[in-house]
């Protein structure tokens, strides 16, 4: 079709299509109120169904989408500025909240080995799911240097974050977690990014301790995978 040979030439296709499907996640999620119609999987939902609908190949669709994935390393970063604004209670609690964040890396480790052990996974399946709990930017840079599958842990990493950002707070509230500094690392270091934008939703707080989590229990996975493996 000429129409599809015009749109997968264009080098912001991919960065519009990804863009219009997130904001009608958006719209969705607004209109209907409904937890677990989340943004970020609707919109991955919508890009998939038009790309098989339309028979365009992932890599032409990629020739601007990629330019999306660049930006995952510097909105990262970002997320320190509400860390910085709560500097005075980083300071009070720093001990409790280093020891919190090394075991949920650790035990999400730990996990993914037991779980990869009982099913009997390929090797290279097992590295791929090492850093489920971590950011994109660095959990695909550390499966690369692994020998990992690059596209399993980027779907790892999607999965878990969507899931601890629809029911990460129904558990909070089923354990009776309260503590912002401790629903905030719990957020951070199991769901990452997507944990993160939901716990900013739930408060100042949360959001500085999330964001705190990301980088240390990224940096932890990111030495500790060597070993695992």
């Amino acid at each position: 079709m000429i129409m599809t040979e015009v749109i997968t030439n264009s080098a912001y296709f991919g960065v519009a299509l990804t863009l219009i499907a997130y904001i009608i996640g958006l719209k969705l999620r607004d209109r209907l109120k409904l937890a677990i119609l989340n943004p970020l999987m609707l919109a991955v939902v919508l890009v998939i169904i038009f790309l098989l609908a339309f028979k365009i190949d992932y890599d032409d669709y990629n020739l601007g989408g990629k330019y999306i994935t660049f930006l995952l390393t510097p909105t990262t970063i970002c997320l320190a500025v509400p860390l910085y604004q709560k500097l005075d209670l980083l300071k009070k609690n720093l001990k409790a909240i280093l020891v919190g964040i090394t075991l949920g890396a650790v035990s999400s480790l730990i996990s993914i080995y037991l779980f990869s052990w009982v099913l009997r996974l390929d090797s290279t399946i097992y590295i791929s799911l090492l850093p489920k709990s971590i950011t994109t930017a660095m959990g695909v840079g550390i499966t690369q240097e692994l020998g990992g599958i690059e596209t399993i842990t980027v779907i790892a990493i999607m999965i878990t974050g969507i899931t601890g950002n629809l029911i990460g707070a129904y558990i909070c509230r089923l354990f009776r977690i309260k503590n912002p500094i401790s629903v905030g690392l719990a957020f951070g270091t199991s769901a990452h990014a997507f944990g993160t934008s939901k716990a900013l939703e739930i408060g100042e707080v949360e959001g500085a301790m999330s964001s705190l989590s990301i980088a240390i229990a990224g940096l932890i996975t990111v030495l500790l995978m060597p070993l695992m493996v």
